[in-house]
C-alpha cells in the first residue's frame, strides 16, 4: 500500500473530530493575527517537533494560515511509515480551523510535492495552490512559495539532495536525543542542527545566495516581498528594494511568520515564547506563595 494513502487524515473533517485528538486542545484566549506562515513541519519524521506546534496552534489565531511547503514528509515516509498521533492532531487543527472559517491555503513543497498534482482543488475546506499573492494589511503584495524553485541542488542534481537528506535526518535523530536529555535537566529545547548549520561557511554561504536569488525572482514579479520557506532559516530583511521573508521551521528553529492587523512583520521564535510563558507562570507562582 502506498504510504500516503495509509495517512489517517484523508478526507475531510467530521463532525465531532475533537474526539480524535491525541492531545486535547487547549482552551482560553488566544493571540490574534491577521496571518500565519508555516513550514517545513516534516509530519511523518521523528525530527519534527508535533507537540511545540500543538502548543503554537493553541494559543494563536488568524484570517489566514499559509501552509508554506514541506508539511508532510514523503521522501521519508515512502521508506519507513511513521504517523504519531501527535502528528495526526496536527493535520486535524489545522483542518478544523478551515472548518470554523479560517482561510487556509496548502503550497506543496519538494517533500511533499505529491500533493502538487492537487493544485487548484480543495480538500477539507485546505486550498491547495503551486504559489499565492498575498495583500497585507498595509497594501503591499507579498509571493509565496516553497522556495525550491531556486535550490540549484534540487534543480541540478536531486540525487544529492536525497543524500543530504539522509545526513539530514540523522542529525535530527541527534538532535532528538540532545533534547530529551536537556529537557530531563530542566534546560530549554536548543537545536544542534540550527547551530551546526550556522557554523559551517558553505551552509551560511548557500542560505544567503538562496535568499538573493529567491527576492531578485520576487522582483521580477512586480511584487513588493517574498514569503518562503525550505532552506529551515528563519529570517527578515529587505533585499534590492524587496522585502524577504523566511517563516523558518518545526523541525529546528520551530518559528513562525506573523501578520499583525496594521500589516507589521514578526517572526516568532516558540521555543523562546514558551520559555518566556514558563517563566511568568513560575513568577506568578511564587508571588502567591510569599
Amino acid at each position: 500500500m502506498n504510504a500516503i494513502t495509509r495517512l489517517p487524515f484523508l478526507g475531510e473533517l467530521e463532525e465531532g473530530a475533537d474526539d480524535r485528538f491525541h492531545i486535547p486542545e487547549r482552551e482560553g484566549q488566544r493571540r490574534r493575527y491577521r496571518t500565519i506562515w508555516i513550514s517545513d513541519i516534516h509530519l511523518g519524521t521523528r525530527g519534527c517537533n508535533a507537540a511545540m506546534l500543538i502548543d503554537f496552534l493553541d494559543n494563536v489565531d488568524s484570517d489566514t494560515i499559509y501552509l508554506v511547503g514541506d508539511i508532510i514528509d514523503g521522501w521519508r515516509l515512502k521508506k519507513r511509515f511513521y504517523w504519531p498521533a501527535s502528528h495526526n492532531d496536527v493535520v486535524w487543527r489545522l483542518m478544523k480551523r478551515a472548518k470554523r472559517g479560517t482561510r487556509v491555503v496548502y503550497i506543496p513543497g519538494n517533500h511533499d510535492e505529491m500533493f502538487r498534482q492537487f493544485t487548484g482543488m480543495s480538500f477539507g475546506g485546505v486550498e491547495i495552490r503551486r504559489k499565492a499573492i498575498h495583500q497585507t494589511a498595509d497594501g503591499r503584495k507579498l509571493l509565496v512559495l516553497h522556495g525550491d524553485e531556486f535550490d540549484t541542488i534540487m534543480l541540478a542534481h536531486r540525487w544529492l539532495a536525497f543524500v543530504g537528506d539522509a545526513a539530514y535526518t540523522t542529525l535530527m535523530r541527534l538532535n532528538v536525543v540532545v533534547n530529551a536529555v536537556r529537557q530531563r535537566m530542566g534546560l530549554p529545547y536548543w537545536s544542534l542542527s540550527k547551530m551546526a548549520k550556522h557554523k559551517v561557511k558553505n551552509a551560511v554561504s548557500f542560505i544567503s545566495r538562496f535568499e538573493e536569488v529567491v527576492a531578485h525572482e520576487a522582483g521580477t514579479r512586480g511584487v513588493d516581498g517574498v514569503v518562503c520557506g525550505h532552506i529551515h532559516n528563519a529570517e527578515m530583511r529587505e533585499i534590492e528594494g524587496i522585502q524577504y521573508y523566511n517563516d523558518g521551521d518545526w523541525v529546528e528553529g520551530c518559528t513562525a511568520l506573523v501578520e499583525h492587523g496594521d500589516g507589521q512583520m514578526e517572526v516568532l521564535h516558540w521555543a523562546d515564547e514558551i520559555a518566556k510563558r514558563e517563566r511568568a507562570e513560575r513568577d506568578a507562582k511564587v508571588r502567591m506563595a510569599a
